[in-house]
């Protein structure tokens, strides 16, 4: 622990206080710098999220605030203070609702939402994965050491891009303001799972540290890790779904290229598996081979055998050259 955070580096319990907990110091000034840049991020990132743009995206992650309460979170966790971790929490919570409004107001000013749900920003948010939630501990742990050690201070932005924070609860918004509760639940699921992995290694670290020696705070905080564990448990079984849909639908792919072996200038355009419906879009030929034989081979792959859908756009692939 040494290596990872130096005696000399290392910041004290006072400082980590006065970083992250917004009731301290010149509390006004903390709370409407706060308030402020959140709201202005939000407006960055759903801005980012309606028109496509990454950059926009990114350059809201970079404003947002909102990891200094999920921190302070994790402060109020190892040090038994319940009255940081409950202000900090209220913090969280309150951002996000502010964040989400937004959002939802956002699509209804535009003319067609339904087009901006299947655009790139919308898309790679609202289907985690497992790989997401071991990338968001990844980026939580620097975050912690981060916020613990004075010399590292400048890796942040960094944590900010890595972890995303806010524009998942634009999308949220978005998706609720365009009619699509089950899109809005997994951009809420990829957001949930980046809050708990920051809370989590930052509460790690901490305790590693030896932040949290105060007396009589051993059972509160046991009653925190229990919480901790079974909301991560809650958002790992989503992931974990979509983390074998997507394996599946690749299988489902490859079955599907197999079926077609025989129907020259088919080819597999996409697929998708939902719930008991696996979308297979192809183009080609008039005559495809029998479904039956696809279904059979889906069956085989996947183990709640879901029905095969087969889109198909009668044609061929035209190039230039």
């Amino acid at each position: 622990m040494h290596l990872l955070l130096p005696a000399s580096r290392r910041r004290s319990l006072d400082e980590l206080t006065d970083r992250l907990d917004m009731s301290v110091g010149d509390s006004t000034s903390k709370r409407s710098a706060f308030w402020m840049m959140l709201a202005l991020s939000a407006v960055i990132a759903i801005s980012g999220v309606v028109g496509d743009s990454t950059a926009t995206v990114i350059g809201a992650m970079i404003v947002a605030p909102l990891s200094i309460p999920i921190l302070g979170i994790g402060l109020g966790i190892v040090t038994g203070r319940a009255r940081l971790l409950a202000r900090s929490a209220v913090l969280v919570v309150a951002g996000v609702v502010l964040v989400v409004v937004l959002g939802f107001l956002f699509a209804q000013l535009l003319p067609n939402p339904i087009n901006v749900l299947s655009n790139s920003q919308v898309q790679g948010r609202t289907s985690p994965k497992l790989m997401d939630l071991t990338a968001a501990l990844a980026t939580g742990l620097v975050a912690a050491v981060a916020v613990t050690r004075r010399d590292v201070g400048d890796v942040m932005p960094g944590v900010a891009i890595a972890i995303s924070l806010v524009p998942p609860l634009g999308v949220v918004g978005v998706c609720l303001g365009s009619g699509a509760p089950a899109l809005a639940l997994g951009a809420f699921v990829l957001f949930a799972s980046n809050v708990l992995a920051m809370i989590i290694t930052t509460t790690v670290v901490l305790v590693v540290a030896g932040y949290g020696r105060e007396e009589g705070t051993e059972s509160r905080r046991g009653r925190a890790y229990a919480v901790l564990a079974l909301a991560l448990t809650l958002v790992a079984v989503p992931m974990t779904v979509n983390s074998l849909s997507t394996l599946w639908a690749g299988q489902i792919s490859d079955a599907a290229r197999n079926w077609l072996r025989d129907s020259p200038g088919a080819e597999v355009t996409d697929v998708t598996l939902h719930s008991e419906t696996a979308t297979v879009s192809i183009l080609g030929p008039q005559q495809l081979p029998p479904l039956a034989d696809l279904q059979r081979a889906v069956d085989d792959l996947v183990p709640w055998d879901p029905q095969v859908v087969v889109v198909h756009t009668v044609g061929n692939r035209v190039t230039g050259r």
